[in-house]
């Protein structure tokens, strides 16, 4: 774990969504490489939709996080910042926040086997899931990978597994708790409510003495973890919590008698502003925040973890779809394109909390001019409610233009919906090649026909037909 030392003025930055840079510059590169991917041949008839990575807005938004805890810890500070591999589950960008410094926190053991792939070090690898099994507590035990104790019921098994001698003395292990603060805008994505399913409840009777208790009894526990919620939770609520948090290690060492608690791991939840290219709050915001609020956990006397994946990757995807008829119903005009629900299920199905906004292309790849008409952009699935926005002034789309859905660099490229057994897009890195134009790479290959017969049980058509009952009654 390891942090920079630069200027105040480096830590904050201004847009490029956390990523030190100004909004332009961001904007004109997706431009360039929106109109690359056509001259290109990556978006055509024959691939009627991707996905584009700015790689230069994802390096500059690692640069920032870093940056701006290094400028209020005390120097020599250690410091983890573990990506949520959830946020974009692809073996090159984790590779890419590798390369830039960061580990990696997994959910699953697919997770922790992408982390693996992409070369992430189980010393910056830490493991948090509600319902981790026998079988991955032990591989990432004997791994060493960091752990995270969601409940008393898996510790209990941590500490079966130890007595086994799995994972002694190489994982860090602690608990993980609920401050129970309650929830931020969007119910679905905090974790710190009464009822939350995470961790353990500080509020509920016996478990903050419960939590003491553990580690009094486990001297080999030493990290204390909470994530307080995600999109939708303000600063002051991940304040508060990081401050209770702090404020629980603090007791359990003065119980003990002895700083066993070394390591707080204070999870994510840094919000993104979908409606608009600004971006704050920022990392350099956000870290101040905390010192000023929490002024011992930058003391250098706790080494520090955080888990944050929206706010580093959102701001730099983009999904790209033709559109591929228009039409009008209702006096309302529609434009139909290869993009919805397989590609943006909570925009589509809760678009109250999870809105997108749309950028209007010609069918060249270049920003579409034209008085703004209300319209709606309607993804390709069965069923009326596959929009991605709805009633939206845009440029009027017309068939063979554009429209690109924004900020979709986070969980639109993991959680592919495969209704309709619509085809998974190809996904593409990119950079300025240096000569005024586009270097792209491929990240994910675009999924073919006879890989969705695969995923669908092609290779046991006859499983059921040829299936016969042995007996009866």
């Amino acid at each position: 774990m390891s942090g920079d030392v630069v200027t105040e003025t480096e830590a904050d930055g201004n847009g490029g969504g956390n990523g030190g840079e100004g909004d332009g510059g961001r904007v004109a590169r997706r431009d360039d490489a929106v109109r690359a991917a056509v001259e290109q041949g990556l978006l055509g008839p024959d691939a009627p939709i991707v996905g584009l990575l700015d790689v230069t807005g994802i390096r500059a938004s690692a640069t920032a996080l870093r940056r701006a805890f290094a400028a209020v810890a005390a120097p020599g500070t250690p410091v983890l910042h573990a990506f949520a591999v959830k946020a974009n589950p692809l073996v090159p960008v984790v590779r890419l926040l590798a390369g830039e410094g960061l580990g990696a926190e997994v959910a699953s053991a697919g997770e922790l086997a992408l982390a693996r792939a992409a070369g992430v070090p189980v010393e910056r690898t830490v493991f948090d899931a509600p319902a981790k099994t026998r079988a991955e507590l032990r591989e990432a035990l004997a791994l060493g990978v960091a752990v995270n104790a969601d409940s008393p019921q898996e510790l209990a098994r941590i500490d079966a597994l130890r007595e086994a001698g799995a994972g002694v003395p190489r994982s860090p292990l602690g608990i993980r708790v609920n401050p129970q603060l309650g929830p931020g805008t969007i119910g679905a994505t905090s974790t710190a409510t009464a009822t939350s399913k995470f961790g353990v409840g500080l509020r509920d009777e016996g478990g903050r003495e419960w939590v003491v208790r553990a580690f009094a009894e486990r001297p080999w526990l030493t990290r204390l973890h909470a994530h307080i919620g995600s999109q939708g939770i303000p600063l002051s609520l991940l304040a508060r919590g990081v401050a209770e948090t702090y404020g629980l290690a603090e007791e359990i060492n003065a119980r003990v008698g002895r700083r066993q608690i070394d390591t707080l791991d204070i999870g994510g939840g840094l919000s993104v502003a979908f409606a608009s290219e600004a971006a704050e709050p920022t990392y350099a915001q956000y870290a101040r925040l905390l010192a000023e609020v929490v002024p011992g956990l930058f003391d250098g006397r706790y080494g520090l973890v955080t888990e944050f994946g929206r706010s580093l990757l959102a701001r730099h995807g983009t999904v790209l779809a033709r559109v591929e008829y228009t039409k009008s119903s209702g006096g309302r005009r529609i434009a139909v394109t290869h993009a919805g629900v397989q590609v943006a299920p909570r925009t589509v199905y809760v678009p109250a909390a999870w809105p997108l906004r749309i950028a209007a292309y010609d069918g060249k790849g270049r920003p579409k001019e034209g008085a703004p008409v209300v319209q709606d952009v309607a993804g390709p699935a069965c069923f009326s409610g596959d929009l991605l926005a709805e009633g939206r002034a845009l440029p009027p789309l017309e068939q063979g233009d554009l429209a690109a859905a924004l900020d979709t660099g986070a969980y639109y490229f993991g959680s592919h919906y495969s209704y309709n057994s619509l085809a998974r897009p190809g996904i593409y890195g990119f950079v300025p090649d240096g000569d005024g134009g586009v270097a792209f790479a491929v990240v994910r290959e675009p999924q073919s026909v006879a890989e969705i017969v695969a995923e669908s049980g092609g290779a046991h058509a006859d499983a059921l037909t040829t299936l016969r009952a042995t007996g009866s009654r």
